[in-house]
């Protein structure tokens, strides 16, 4: 692969996001039934490998506009509505995941995919944290439902998915490519 710089973004970058955002709003939209019980709002997303994935490959200004668009999208044609911080939240994923972008030669070597799915797991704290956390002065929310009600059964959706997705779309684009 070639050496880029971590925060370009030009014409490339914006084909790149907008292929990335529809994926994720179209894959979202096709599982968004699947909500988790006992949970606000969360669902169990397979498409969230989508931008944690655009991330890692494209950097995390493609990563982000990438979760923050599709899931702007999916929400809405879904009718669950605008929430800008579970919004923020993805498009947070899509950005941290990025930030290991161009620190690699291949996809397919192990190193490469360790420090994906470690990246991966960061992505998902830090942007689970922050939808979440904005729970409590949005909606009232306390701490513990803060905590179980949406952090946790986002978390643990988004890693299952992130974690065994995200290395399967690694390796098969390194194929194509």
């Amino acid at each position: 692969m070639e050496k880029r710089s971590l925060w370009k973004f030009g014409t490339r970058e914006v084909v790149y996001a907008a292929i990335g955002a529809a994926l994720y709003a179209v894959l979202g939209i096709a599982t968004n039934f699947l909500q988790l019980p006992s949970a606000g709002n969360v669902a169990f997303r397979p498409a969230i490998a989508i931008p944690l994935f655009f991330g890692i490959a494209f950097g995390p200004i493609v990563g982000f506009i990438t979760g923050f668009l599709g899931n702007i999208i999916s929400d809405l044609i879904s009718g669950y509505g605008f929430w800008i911080w579970w919004d923020i939240g993805n498009g947070l994923m899509g950005l941290v995941a990025g930030l290991m972008a161009f620190s690699f030669t291949s996809f397919k070597e192990r190193s490469t995919l360790l420090k994906a799915e470690l990246y991966v797991i960061l992505a998902v704290i830090v942007g689970m944290a922050v939808a979440s956390i904005s729970e409590m002065w949005v909606s009232g929310a306390d701490m513990n439902t803060v905590i179980y009600g949406n952090f946790l059964p986002a978390v643990i959706a988004n890693l299952v998915n992130g974690l065994i997705l995200v290395p399967i779309l690694m390796i098969t684009y390194d194929a194509v490519i």
